[in-house]
């Protein structure tokens, strides 16, 4: 349902601005009526609303079957402060709310003795991060109304639902993951220039640089005990409107 929702906004989007971007004259800043492009300031602002889908990518001690994920789409909500560094690159900071939930599902040869429950072959891992990434965005000259460009840049999150000092872990069924974490992001886009505001489509990828697990207290946890490392990956989609 959400998909959909997305879908019909952008088509409507599309459909009620097409002689906005399909025309031959750009769309420039009107100051008289505050409206158009403001690429010309040094500062702007803006929010974005988008979908993602988290994953974890897992680095094992030994060579059992792997333990599968199942991914949720999340939503993401958020501000944006950019500064022109000059007509092909700007410099930007994206603070925001990313919610999400992922199922990790283990199999028997994780349990030598066999699970005393089914419900300790699955752990559902609900995270709610404050995200903020500082990005550098490389965009190519403008083709009348339309300007595809890259980003990429660093990131670090807190994650609300970490359960990191929580003092149950996965005897108790809880899985806990470590609060901080640092991502490197890297991505592409296009600005579709309108006359009332400029709308971005973009997609990104972003992608942990530490170890997020917290091992349970049992050192031969079917849990936690086989994982070497533990990070998350994530797929964006957002729709940025300054």
């Amino acid at each position: 349902m959400k998909h959909f929702f997305v879908l019909f906004s952008f088509l409507f989007l599309i459909q009620t601005s097409n002689a906005q971007l399909f025309r031959k004259e750009k769309v420039t800043y009107d100051a008289n009526q505050g409206r158009g492009s403001t690429d010309y300031k040094l500062l702007r602002w803006g929010y974005f609303l988008g979908f993602s889908q988290y994953d974890f990518n897992f680095d094992y001690k030994n060579d059992l079957r792997d333990i599968y994920v199942k991914r949720s789409t999340g939503f993401n909500v958020g501000l944006i402060g950019n500064m022109r560094i000059n007509d092909y690159i700007d410099l930007r900071i994206e603070p925001g709310l990313f919610i999400t939930a992922r199922e990790l599902y283990y199999s028997q040869t994780h349990f030598p003795g066999g699970p005393s429950r089914s419900s300790d072959l699955t752990r559902e891992v609900k995270s709610t991060y404050i995200h903020l990434p500082l990005l550098v965005k490389f965009s190519t000259k403008r083709i009348n109304n339309f300007k595809p460009f890259v980003v990429g840049g660093i990131s670090t999150a807190l994650n609300l639902s970490s359960n990191e000092n929580n003092p149950d872990d996965n005897s108790n069924g809880q899985f806990r993951l470590k609060k901080n974490n640092l991502f490197y992001e890297v991505g592409f886009g296009i600005d579709f220039y309108l006359y009332n505001f400029k709308f971005t489509p973009s997609i990104r990828g972003i992608f942990s640089m530490k170890n997020e697990l917290v091992p349970d207290r049992d050192p031969n946890s079917p849990w936690t005990s086989n994982i070497e490392s533990m990070q998350t990956r994530a797929l964006l989609i957002n729709f940025t409107f300054q």
